[in-house]
């Protein structure tokens, strides 16, 4: 499946637009990591447990994406884009979309 999030792909004809296509996970922010994430706010520096748990969650969506693409037989997703936004306090939906497309090498 090749994804891009430029509006075509240099090489390629496309040859139908099957439509969009996303990848939706919503997440619970852990009490415990949240604590942590506070403290080591005052020093400064990475929050690399949630790093790991931004980087899984994207390629997540990314998959279910991929996934819907298939199912509509695209071989291609255009015009990838991520999305998030908080839902509550403790609540991330995080959201990968785009165009479901077949395509053709030149």
């Amino acid at each position: 499946m090749l994804i891009s999030t430029m509006n075509d792909i240099p090489g390629y004809e496309i040859t139908e637009v099957l439509g969009e296509v996303f990848g939706l996970t919503v997440r619970s922010r852990n009490v415990g990591s949240q604590l942590g994430a506070a403290f080591k706010s005052l020093a400064g520096g990475e929050l690399k447990g949630m790093t790991k748990n931004l980087v899984n969650s994207r390629q997540e969506v990314i998959d279910r994406m991929v996934q819907e693409a298939q199912a509509k037989s695209a071989d291609s997703v255009l015009a990838m884009r991520f999305d998030t936004s908080e839902m509550g306090g403790n609540w991330t939906e995080i959201c990968a979309y785009g165009t479901a497309v077949k395509t053709r090498k030149l």
